[in-house]
């Protein structure tokens, strides 16, 4: 289960799994036990801009600040989700 980066943002791991390379980059967000059950997944854009899937049990502000991460640190993250996949970014 490759996570983004070894820290939590908002109280939340950042991850994909190896199965959900498949799909448009997208992020999960957990607590602990990095499974996509109870998580929120954020599908990312080309521009770092964000679709919720899910939100899983995350508040609104917590949405907000993962949201934010995400759109600041992209670029970086696409890199990581390029060492499993050529699928790109999310166009939906």
């Amino acid at each position: 289960m490759p996570k983004y980066y070894q820290y939590k943002v908002a109280g939340y791991y950042l991850y994909f799994t190896s199965k959900c390379v498949i799909e448009a980059m997208h992020v999960h967000a957990s607590d602990r036990k990095l499974t996509e059950i109870g998580s929120a997944k954020f599908y990312v854009k080309e521009n770092g801009s964000t679709v919720l899937q899910e939100r899983g049990k995350l508040t609104d502000q917590e949405i907000r600040k993962i949201q934010e991460f995400i759109k600041e640190h992209y670029k970086e993250m696409y890199r990581k989700w390029a060492e499993y996949t050529t699928t790109g970014f999310y166009r939906g």
